[in-house]
């Protein structure tokens, strides 16, 4: 009979194949001169099509109750003031851009946290001391972060509170906000909420009658969005670092939501356990740990200075929902639930007050004895446990599985029945299938990116569904068909269902053993595929050969798979809640619907790796195949007229295109301190890979005839604020008068020595705004050997040119380094071209009339992030 899903079912009796029979061809045997196996059980496969609709909305059902639980505010014996907090919030977000060196962030924000601070110190309990210090370091970093640059920051802001027992404290935990924002943007989420929290904390603790066993250090930072420059300063510069045993840091790559635990350690067990236990509402992920360390996520927190330079253990939190306007102007207090600031609250004061009163803080390095396997069940609490005991675990998983098949392996060679085989056959073939519908949605998602037509799916996320998903199990459909018609078309569909079931037990193990053997701790994931699935089988299985595809095993089937499923399904929504709006802030070389398409396919593949056997039973998966197909196709054809805009202006849920507008003058000098070029202009960046494709139709002059030719200077001769050059290739240079500037950046050669070892040490002074980037290429023949930046080791960037990132607080006396260039150079254009670049993010000299008129023609759906800037090269 044919069901309205496509799938008619064709249920035989379990028949073991003759004594002599070669696999694939296993003759179905049948009683009588009827060669069609009898019907048992279910009469349609609309019954099959029900059941599994349920147990999703059901799995479904309970991921949105676990989230609704994520944001409950809990009870504690010490509460949390989610209005109070709220009203911190407003004003930090309030304040203006916060960036560093702005009064805004040097002065207001400042001032305002002082003011509250000294409040809450007035209304403390005598049994608390609690200490304010204001630090201002000065320092130099190197970091691997962004293909490698250096830092250097001078008379930065950091306030700092130590609160801790009366009688004082040997041990310290730290809990870490940042204040200052990016340019043009209020930065409600990164990261005024969590020095909001903060505040509200430090006042519920130190309200407390009695004492709390070790002192809680809360550190408002003030340089974070300047590439972790302030944590840098206190964890190397600050007396009280010293104390600092381990720290939780508060970190935002969205607004509002659940704040996620998606690092911890290194190598502290105690932490991950002290979380687990004194979390209200938990959410961490170990996947999520090792998918961050991995790299393929282009950000990096303050955890890294902690662990780095510090040597510090700690737990790493930060917002993910609603990732669209983090770091636009949409980032505002009102967008933020007050559910989200009291759970957020709840989380981090228990978690506070438990290190602050564990005996094991004394003495954390005792307790460091490897990683944890860790993640949470539903919001409900977390499991945890060692990695050498998930170890132990997965390879007994694995042992069991292997068990298992190669029983059956032996009890099929006793009929005569080469199961192994027919085991390897199948494996191929689902390899195969994973195969082609990778393939499929890569091309479908290659056209429809050669189309223009890349983030479709950016404001209507169920088109990615459409278009790749429907594909995508259409060819896994399709092939396993194909399988059965030709490949196993004698044999016994019972058989068939048992061998794909094995297939699937097999085909993660592999993983599980690989990951397992890589010592990478989500190896778990991998566990929980194979356990259920294999326990559910064995409890099942004579049920099935006596029953056939009945209603009870259909029920006990789809029970025994409830747990992974919906364990998977609790991180796909997680993983696609981050990553989505992540594909539209990636820079212009990586498509972005190659990525989606590659994560839609493998979410289809994990999904329905235990459901693909009943195609083995169905009498036709045409229907379903066909309605498949045509929903995509119907789809891609609706992508490629442009019926689906990527961006929104709606207020409620806005998903901007982010832009960076930089009025440039540039001037380019030869050897001698002649200028050989000067020009001026807006420098445009798009950080999507449409660039400026739906932009021109409301801005002709922004076309390919003022694409950004890349001058063979640093870094294309362009004042490049992170060294993302390789991310984003696309660039457009609208011809400007220059900027009116009341502030120049003097660059100043102070001398030029003759080194040991044929060496030139070339000492620079400098003098510009709060934010500069400087540039060094060596020539052909020589190599920059040493600077007195960092640790004294140059690092390279991407493409061979290094970067060095500069800012300032207030006042700062001019900048004087030095770089060593060692060898001699094959031309006579000198040893090593230099370049600084100056940026103006607030005050008069951000704006210009260009600047001012051209940002005003942006369409709404855009955020075009502007300042003013300079490029200077010179040449030694």
């Amino acid at each position: 009979m044919e069901s309205t899903n496509g799938f008619a079912i064709r249920r035989v009796k379990y028949n073991t194949p003759v004594a002599g029979s070669d696999s694939p061809g296993h003759k179905e045997q049948n009683s009588g001169n009827d060669r069609k196996p009898k019907a048992r059980g279910l009469s349609s496969g609309t019954a099959i099509s029900a059941v599994l609709l349920l147990y999703v909305l059901a799995i479904r059902g309970l991921v949105h109750f676990s989230l609704r639980q994520l944001l409950t505010p809990g009870t504690l014996t010490t509460r949390f003031n989610a209005t109070t907090a709220r009203e911190y919030l407003e004003h930090i977000a309030g304040i203006d851009s916060r960036t560093v060196g702005s009064p805004a962030n040097e002065i207001l924000a400042v001032n305002y946290l002082l003011e509250k601070i000294k409040a809450i110190k007035e209304n403390s309990n005598p049994a608390h001391r609690l200490t304010i210090d204001i630090q201002r370091p000065t320092g130099s970093f190197s970091i691997d972060f962004l293909g490698g640059f250096t830092s250097y920051y001078d008379n930065i802001t950091n306030i700092a509170v130590k609160l801790e027992p009366a009688h004082g404290a040997e041990h310290a935990v730290l809990s870490n906000c940042h204040f200052d924002s990016v340019a043009n943007t209020p930065g409600a989420s990164d990261d005024a909420v969590s020095c909001a929290v903060m505040l509200e904390i430090l006042g519920a603790l130190s309200e407390l009658s009695s004492p709390l066993t070790h002192a809680i250090i809360f550190l408002f930072n003030g340089a974070e969005e300047n590439i972790l420059q302030g944590s840098h300063g206190f964890i190397t510069q600050h007396p009280w670092a010293k104390m600092v045993r381990a720290f939780i840091n508060l970190e935002a790559a969205g607004v509002g939501g659940k704040e996620l635990v998606f690092q911890t350690g290194p190598e502290n067990p105690w932490l991950v356990q002290a979380y687990a236990s004194a979390a209200v509402h938990p959410c961490a992920s170990v996947v999520g740990q090792e998918i961050f360390q991995s790299g393929i996520i282009p950000s990096d927190t303050d955890f890294r200075i902690y662990r780095d330079f510090g040597n510090i253990p700690g737990i790493d939190l930060a917002f993910i929902e609603n990732g669209y306007i983090y770091h636009t102007k949409y980032d505002t207090a009102d967008r933020i639930p007050s559910d989200s600031i009291q759970r957020a609250g709840d989380n981090i004061l228990s978690v506070l007050k438990y290190l602050a009163t564990s005996h094991l803080l004394a003495d954390s390095s005792e307790f460091r004895h490897g990683n944890m396997v860790f993640f949470d069940v539903c919001g409900l609490f977390v499991l945890s446990y060692p990695a050498r005991v998930g170890t132990i675990i997965n390879y007994i998983i694995a042992t069991l599985a292997a068990f298992v098949l190669w029983k059956k392996i032996t009890k099929h060679r006793r009929g005569g029945t080469n199961y192994a085989k027919d085991l390897l056959f199948g494996v191929l073939i689902t390899l195969m299938s994973w195969i082609s519908a990778l393939v499929t949605v890569l091309i479908i998602a290659v056209l429809v990116s050669l189309t223009g037509n890349a983030l479709s799916w950016y404001t209507h996320f169920y088109v990615s569904i459409s278009l790749y998903g429907t594909a995508a199990l259409a060819k896994l459909i399709l092939v396993h068909t194909m399988a059965r018609n030709f490949f196993f078309s004698n044999t016994s569909s019972q058989y068939l269902v048992d061998l794909f079931f094995d297939v699937a037990i097999l085909t993660w193990c592999i993983p599980l053993a690989l990951f397992t053997n890589s010592g990478l701790c989500s190896a778990y994931f991998f566990a929980l595929w194979v356990i259920f699935p294999l326990l559910t089988k064995l409890f099942i299985q004579q049920e099935f050969i006596q029953q056939g595809l009945s209603y009870r095993f259909i029920v006990l089937y789809l029970l025994g798979l409830f747990i992974p499923y919906l364990h998977t399904m609790y991180h796909i929504w997680a993983v696609f809640e981050m990553f989505t709006p992540i594909l539209g802030r990636s820079g212009t070389e990586i498509p972005p619907d190659v990525v989606l398409a590659s994560l839609i396919a493998a979410c289809t593949i994990i999904m329905t790796s235990y459901f693909i056997s009943f195609i083995y039973i169905s009498r036709s998966t045409k229907q379903i195949l066909i309605s498949l197909a045509l929903i995509s196709f119907v789809t891609f054809c609706l992508v490629c007229t442009g019926l689906f805009f990527p961006y929104s202006s709606r207020i409620e849920s806005p998903k901007p295109k982010r832009i960076f507008l930089q009025h440039t003058a540039r001037t380019f000098h030869n050897l001698n301190g002649d200028v050989v070029k000067r020009d001026s202009g807006i420098w445009i960046n798009g950080f999507d890979y449409t660039g400026l494709s739906h932009i021109t139709t409301h801005m002709p002059e922004l076309n390919d005839s003022v694409r950004a030719p890349c001058d063979d200077a640093p870094f294309c001769g362009f004042p490049w604020y992170f060294p993302v050059h390789f991310l984003i290739r696309k660039n457009w240079y609208l011809p400007a008068p220059p900027a009116p500037l009341s502030e120049h950046t003097k660059f100043t050669l102070l001398s030029r020595e003759d080194m040991a070892w044929d060496s030139t040490r070339l000492t620079f002074e400098v003098k510009g705004p709060s934010h500069m980037t400087f540039y060094v290429r060596p020539h052909k023949g020589t190599v920059l050997s040493s600077w007195s930046l960092g640790d004294g080791i140059p690092v390279e960037s991407n493409g061979g040119d290094y970067f060095v990132y500069y800012s300032h607080g207030l006042q700062s006396p001019s900048w004087q380094f030095w770089i060593e260039v060692k060898g001699s150079s094959e031309d006579t254009d000198g040893q090593v071209t230099v370049a600084i670049a100056s940026h103006f993010f607030f005050g008069e000299n951000k704006h210009s009339p260009e600047l001012d008129s051209l940002q005003m023609k942006f369409p709404e759906w855009s955020f075009p992030s502007s300042w003013v800037c300079t490029y200077d090269l010179y040449v030694y």
